[in-house]
């Protein structure tokens, strides 16, 4: 078809003259636009859209690490993430659901015939009783009896949701706000923002689970495209960080005039290329490592511990899993007093990297996985809290305990597990800046959907980082042409939780 002939009701839209106008405009359009856009004339201001500019930290290349100060007053100075990859089951530990008891064994309408994993079965009353606990009366199943003795002092988020229903996807959404890998993690955009206060330790420690990473492996910690020097690194109470050890041939003043001379020559080097972040995040990374031979041994020296401390943490006395994970627990609390700002501890890895039941995940059997999980994580990380608490470490410390998502108020198929649920599971928070005692939000009356105050993920991170004296809409990194962010484009602050 010509041109010429191009038309609509009879009436002409386009002929060869308005064609070739129209191209030389749309040509001279592009190139006014790429010479505004050299110019930096042409760069969408931030005002614009929010009211407010980005925050960009002030960072020294030489010293990435060095603390700098929150842009408004923040509740806390560090945190703690406790995550629990897997899945716990809401409807089984602290969302207490009376109708899943009335309804047991039945199938009333608007369960879905197929989940996930595929057949859904009948609902099903939670495997543990419920019961009230402390002065609020908070129903917590006996499936934690440890964390459950603790509720007047947590502040629990019940109407959670995610984007996802695959488990890789949610722990990155979780722990990035991204459902694909290759984004800044939540500690990686705190330590960009805030550095640390102990400079002989890193900014952001992993504490991973004994068996192993979870399921998304290091991008639950991982610095996507901040510096690298955001890292979270990845050590536990079982294996150190790498080359900690001096080797027994070289002596304690070879190894000090080794390291002096290779400060020598990195600030010749550095002088040779003035302004290179790259290379100074390098070096400094580096140099955070030596002294990490010295302070790292220190911090994970339980030796000081006392009897009274390694019991109550159940060091002792229980499986060898839960000996493993209360040590995690012991040095995250060390790792917080010698003032790292980022901890993050998993209790669950990968199934594939372990043998047996390595996480929360409960497709079959929920009453077996769900229970071995508990006995490792309840008593440390109950034991956990309450010794921050009384050390006074929750005054200037949030905690976070998460995970990816819910479980289903109905059985699979198989009639002994339940499938993954997006749409409603639970987390909590305690320490420095929220309410204590409270719940937020609910789910329906089976906990299959949220309900009432439905919250996001994005909301969840957003309230986080307001925590942390950071405004989630501010706090901004420039890469691919966007001005990228923890909560994307979404998420507002939950005030309501806010002490």
């Amino acid at each position: 078809m010509s041109l010429e002939k191009l038309s609509l009701h009879g009436r002409r839209l386009l002929d060869r003259r308005g064609f070739l106008g129209t191209a030389g405009l749309s040509a001279a359009g592009l190139g006014l636009a790429s010479l505004l856009n050299t110019e930096g004339l042409l760069a969408e201001d931030p005002a614009t859209v929010s009211g407010e500019s980005p925050i960009r930290p002030e960072i020294d290349p030489n010293q990435p690490y060095a603390a700098r100060k929150a842009p408004f007053q923040a509740a806390a100075q560090q945190v703690l993430v406790i995550y629990c990859p897997g899945a716990v089951s809401h409807v089984d530990t602290f969302d207490y659901k009376p109708a899943l008891t009335k309804l047991h064994g039945q199938k009333p309408p608007g369960i879905p015939a197929v989940t996930f994993e595929g057949p859904t079965g009948d609902i099903a009353k939670p495997f543990w009783d419920f019961k009230p606990r402390g002065e609020t009366g908070k129903m917590v199943s006996d499936l934690l009896p440890n964390l459950a003795n603790q509720v007047d002092d947590f502040c629990f988020f019940h109407s959670l949701s995610t984007e996802t229903s695959a488990h890789p996807q949610g722990e990155n959404f979780m722990n990035t706000g991204f459902t694909m890998e290759g984004f800044p993690s939540f500690g990686a955009w705190v330590t960009y923002a805030l550095g640390t206060e102990n400079q002989e330790l890193p900014a952001f420690v992993a504490i991973n689970d004994p068996r192993g990473l979870a399921r998304s492996g290091k991008n639950n910690f991982g610095n996507g495209f901040l510096p690298a020097a955001f890292q979270g690194t990845d050590f536990n109470a079982k294996s150190p960080p790498n080359n900690l050890r001096r080797p027994s041939g070289i002596s304690s003043k070879t190894d000090r005039q080794t390291v002096d001379l290779l400060a020598r020559l990195n600030a010749e080097h550095m002088q040779k290329y003035p302004g290179d972040a790259n290379l100074a995040g390098r070096i400094a990374s580096y140099e955070l490592a030596g002294k990490m031979q010295s302070s790292v041994p220190d911090v994970m020296d339980l030796s000081a511990e006392t009897e009274s401390t390694l019991k109550a943490y159940g060091v002792e006395g229980g499986s060898e899993l839960r000996g493993e994970y209360a040590k995690n627990c012991i040095l995250a609390r060390r790792l917080i007093e010698k003032g790292v700002r980022v901890v993050q501890l998993f209790n669950g890895s990968d199934p594939s990297g372990g043998n047996g039941i390595t996480n929360w995940d409960s497709h079959s059997n929920i009453l077996n996985t769900h229970a071995m999980q508990a006995e490792i994580m309840d008593q440390p990380t109950a034991a956990l809290i309450a010794d921050m608490r009384q050390r006074g470490l929750l005054d200037n410390t949030l905690v976070v305990w998460a995970t990816e998502f819910g479980r289903m108020p109905f059985l699979q198929a198989n009639g002994t597990g339940r499938d993954h649920n997006p749409n409603a599971f639970t987390c909590f928070l305690t320490g420095a800046g929220v309410k204590r005692g409270f719940s937020y939000g609910e789910s329906d009356e089976f906990g299959f959907k949220a309900a009432v105050d439905k919250t996001s993920v994005y909301d969840f991170n957003a309230t986080l980082l307001h925590l942390m004296g950071l405004n989630h809409e501010r706090l901004t990194f420039y890469h691919n042409g966007l001005e990228r962010r923890l909560t994307n484009v979404h998420g507002h602050v939950v005030d309501q939780v806010l002490a």
